[in-house]
């Protein structure tokens, strides 16, 4: 199977992806728009071909440099507090396959991702274009700082878990604009929901959850 074949084989097929999104379901995801996109981006491409007889498991798998592709529980989760309510501008910290960001380039009008990792940017690029996303733009760097040149952002999405919220993540927020970020050590991550007022934030804390580290700094080929 070609990394980039859009249609796929056995399992890739449409009653593979449903059964995917009926277990979604089950689990407490309600957002339609998500739910759709979830059973119609294709997993497969993402990740490499060793792996993509596991491509419409729910579960997380390796993609290299020891970074994963998330569990589509956790993709339809983050993407689903972020949908609550129109995001024009989004930021995702972590491009890592570019599957997230698949999910999340149809829920905004334009989505800026950054990552850190250089071999890992080629890739994402070649995987969005063969799925004509046109709204999307990555950059190789340090995603602890964000994008401070492309904010304010009305949402950011990290999908790597810092000790400790990033205070520029926050700071390029537009009032109104909410960040979900996993935070904590590798042996204990809460996801969190960081809503901006105009007197300040609020965060939630959601449930027990567990990504590998937001490192500071890149990493070359």
């Amino acid at each position: 199977m070609s990394e980039f074949d859009l249609q796929g084989i056995g399992m890739t097929s449409q009653r593979t992806r449903d059964r995917l999104v009926a277990r979604l379901r089950e689990q407490g995801i309600e957002d339609e728009a998500v739910l759709r996109l979830i059973g119609s981006v294709p997993r497969h491409i993402f990740i490499d071909e060793a792996w993509s007889h596991r491509a419409y498991e729910d579960s997380s798998l390796p993609i290299g440099h020891g970074q994963t592709i998330s569990q589509p529980f956790i993709v339809a989760l983050m993407s689903q507090l972020l949908n609550v309510s129109p995001r024009e501008r989004v930021l995702e910290v972590g491009t890592g396959s570019g599957y997230q960001t698949a999910v999340l380039a149809s829920l905004c009008q334009r989505l800026y991702s950054v990552e850190r990792i250089e071999a890992l940017v080629p890739r994402a690029k070649k995987r969005l274009e063969a799925m004509k996303l046109r709204n999307v733009a990555l950059r190789y760097g340090d995603g602890y700082g964000g994008w401070p040149e492309k904010a304010p952002f009305d949402g950011i999405l990290v999908t790597a878990a810092p000790p400790e919220i990033p205070a520029a993540l926050q700071e390029q927020l537009t009032v109104g604009g909410r960040l979900i970020v996993p935070v904590g050590t590798d042996q204990s991550q809460s996801l969190k929901v960081i809503d901006r007022t105009e007197t300040g934030f609020t965060e939630t804390i959601l449930e027990r959850v567990h990504f590998v580290p937001l490192v500071a700094g890149t990493e070359r080929r």
